[in-house]
């Protein structure tokens, strides 16, 4: 349903029939839905599976994304989320189709002339995650810098991030993360934002945290005892079947006796 912003004659948002409208940097659009029917050739179908699978990590990460690319966009008719689509579905995929997948490694959630965080790294620590980076020869102007970060866990598919944290001279930060994730496969990335928003840097991929799995020595223990069960009931169930064979065996043979002994009795003839 389209919606009149500002009275009859203010912009229409939403959507009419098969137009579309909005407000994209303040110019208002209006696009027409398409539709086709043609059947999926084998490119399109590639291109699909490349934009489900960017989607899955982008999409989560949207707030951050819209800061990260926020600059790169200003003066143009393109908006930060498909900006961030168009870099990172070109350079950050690998595989053919259908087996697409996301190098983490070159992902980009940020995109400025800023310089980069040098040589960052990533630590679990009490309470979440530490970014830690280099900064040696480090100037003045840059000093005041303040930390992007963000993880992003595979598994949940979901991320946490703070868009200003520490300063760059202090050459670390902490992402606090919840703890129900903490044992989750992470990827994290960092970069700067001027104090005064005005500048940014490219993200670089600050390392990667793999997943806590379960205690081997716990798992095979746990598997022991069910096997030792499960051949104690093996064993008991034979000799059980084989009491109650040789207790019926043992009446019929009595009842076949008795049965004998009957038919085959003497009687003495009458006198």
């Amino acid at each position: 349903m389209g919606k009149l912003k500002g009275g009859p004659f203010g912009t229409v948002h939403g959507k009419v029939g098969r137009l579309v409208s909005y407000v994209l940097n303040g110019e208002n659009i209006v696009r027409k839905i398409g539709k086709s029917s043609k059947p999926l050739t084998p490119a399109r179908k590639a291109n699909c599976e490349e934009m489900t699978v960017i989607n899955s990590f982008l999409s989560p990460s949207l707030n951050f994304i819209r800061s990260g690319f926020r600059l790169a966009v200003i003066g143009t008719n393109r908006n930060a989320y498909n900006e961030a689509i168009a870099y990172n579905k070109l350079n950050a995929l690998q595989g053919e189709y259908p087996n697409i997948s996301i190098d983490y490694t070159k992902i980009l959630v940020s995109k400025g002339s800023r310089p980069v965080a040098k040589t960052p790294q990533i630590a679990k620590v009490a309470g979440g995650i530490e970014f830690t980076w280099d900064t040696a020869d480090l100037t003045s102007q840059h000093m005041n810098d303040r930390a992007m970060v963000m993880v992003f866990f595979s598994k949940s598919k979901v991320t946490q991030y703070h868009l200003s944290g520490a300063k760059r001279a202090e050459g670390k930060d902490l992402l606090r993360i919840d703890s129900s994730l903490a044992d989750e496969q992470m990827e994290a990335y960092i970069s700067f934002i001027k104090d005064d928003t005005t500048e940014i840097s490219d993200s670089v991929y600050a390392g990667s945290i793999p997943a806590v799995l379960p205690k081997p020595s716990e798992k095979v223990a746990d598997g022991e005892a069910k096997t030792s069960t499960n051949i104690q009931l093996k064993a008991d169930l034979p000799q059980k079947h084989k009491k109650r064979k040789e207790k019926s065996g043992s009446k019929t043979s009595n009842q076949k006796k008795a049965v004998y002994k009957k038919l085959t009795r003497v009687y003495p003839a009458p006198s």
